[in-house]
């Protein structure tokens, strides 16, 4: 293959990349050439570089002003003798400019191929720092790519529409998901790291804002800027609380978030493996948010500390086991949504208050603190709150084995024989 050719292949190639603007290619393609010329000729002043990207050509041509033979300008780099200028074009005159076209080959094998070693390098860093930078101005935005390669350690590695390589690592997967190699997916743009100087773009179906934006694609007013979503949790694929807040008092924003029979929710919650979500509706009243916080459970009443960032809350006994929700994600999300962590407790009904009964931090000498940290989480304050339940109940709600509930209701029982 001629030099030329070696040279104005590569840049040829390059000169389809999507990922580098027109006038930048241009621009690095250009300072290559002038970098060559300037290593043979001292100089590129006189020189001019015509560059064709569509066709992936271009021409170099030296430019000189004739001189006589004896002139004492011959030896300029930007002047050519009369004598030689007639050995391009015998008619030439003492005063014109001659355009001589250089050819690449005319730099020898070695300069060319560390100029097309040069080109590559440039566009490919170019592509990368285009790459980078557009995904970076994307955070927290949803994107659909196929799925091109499942990794061993369940990394799905996905194709944007521009053949660009991105990452949905197992972390960011919701645990119900399953993918398929050309499976298209939806997630958000979540970082964009630079690692060893390669852009790496992470993608992430677990984020709060992957379920934000994908309500804001379902709800108009969302979108509209009339509703505002105030905060996410989330505990991905099973339950999710959302804050939403309207800015025209004619418009319900959980209303218009869930849409008529919940067909705006319905969409979202499928896309998310049928995580069950809860629109609440946002106030500055911290009482009442903690009440829609904790929804559907019916709050009796509670004690705010917000020095120590905590809230006490007490429900009637068939409440309890709602506001704590299966494995205390109820509780959890809460508290995540209202920024306050919630205790549970109890409200003893008439009977129970005509009993004498103990709270559990008084057996802290027998029943180890986690354990009665564990108890507390389910709502279970005192030592006849614990034993109104079966042992059944009591390991269904807790993460507590069947020995040590045995043990713990035994330590109980004693106080009340």
């Amino acid at each position: 293959m001629e030099h030329n050719e070696v040279l104005v292949e590569s840049f040829a190639e390059f000169a389809k990349s999507k990922s580098v603007d027109r006038p930048t290619m241009m621009k690095i393609v250009e300072e290559v050439f002038r970098t060559m010329i300037r290593k043979k000729f001292g100089t590129d002043d006189n020189f001019d570089i015509v560059i064709n990207p569509d066709k992936g050509d271009l021409e170099i041509w030296r430019i000189r002003t004739i001189v006589d033979d004896d002139s004492e300008d011959i030896w300029d780099h930007d002047k050519i003798s009369l004598s030689d200028a007639k050995k391009i074009e015998a008619d030439f005159e003492v005063g014109e400019e001659v355009a001589e076209r250089i050819y690449l080959a005319d730099f020898g094998r070695r300069v060319v191929l560390t100029a097309r070693q040069t080109l590559v390098q440039k566009i490919r860093d170019m592509e990368k720092n285009g790459l980078y930078q557009r995904y970076k101005d994307m955070v927290g935005e949803v994107i659909s790519a196929e799925v091109y390669q499942i990794l061993a350690n369940k990394e799905v590695l996905v194709l944007d529409d521009e053949g660009n390589e991105l990452s949905l690592p197992r972390f960011e997967q919701i645990t119900k998901d399953r993918f398929r190699k050309g499976d298209f997916i939806k997630a958000v743009v979540h970082k964009v790291d630079l690692v060893n100087s390669q852009p790496k773009i992470v993608l992430s179906r677990t984020a709060p804002a992957f379920l934000a934006k994908l309500m804001e694609a379902e709800v108009p007013e969302v979108s509209d800027g009339v509703i505002a979503i105030k905060k996410v949790v989330r505990e991905p694929g099973e339950r999710a609380k959302v804050a939403v807040e309207s800015y025209d008092d004619r418009i319900d924003p959980v209303g218009a978030c869930v849409g008529v029979k919940g067909s705006r929710i319905h969409s979202v919650v499928r896309e998310l493996a049928n995580e069950n979500i809860d629109v609440v509706s946002y106030t500055d009243n911290l009482e009442l948010y903690i009440s829609r916080a904790l929804s559907p459970a019916k709050i009796s009443s509670m004690k705010i500390d917000e020095e120590n960032q905590r809230v006490e809350v007490y429900l009637k006994p068939d409440q309890v086991s709602s506001a704590i929700g299966k494995g205390g994600q109820n509780i959890r999300l809460a508290s995540k949504l209202v920024g306050l962590e919630i205790d549970v407790f109890r409200e003893l009904d008439e009977h129970e208050q005509g009993e004498e009964d103990v709270r559990l931090e008084e057996f802290s000498d027998e029943i180890d603190k986690w354990i009665i940290d564990e108890l507390r989480k389910t709502g279970l304050d005192t030592a006849r709150s614990v034993l109104s339940l079966s042992k059944e109940e009591l390991v269904r709600r807790t993460d507590l084995e069947e020995e040590m509930v045995d043990e713990v209701i035994a330590i109980l029982r004693k106080e009340f024989e």
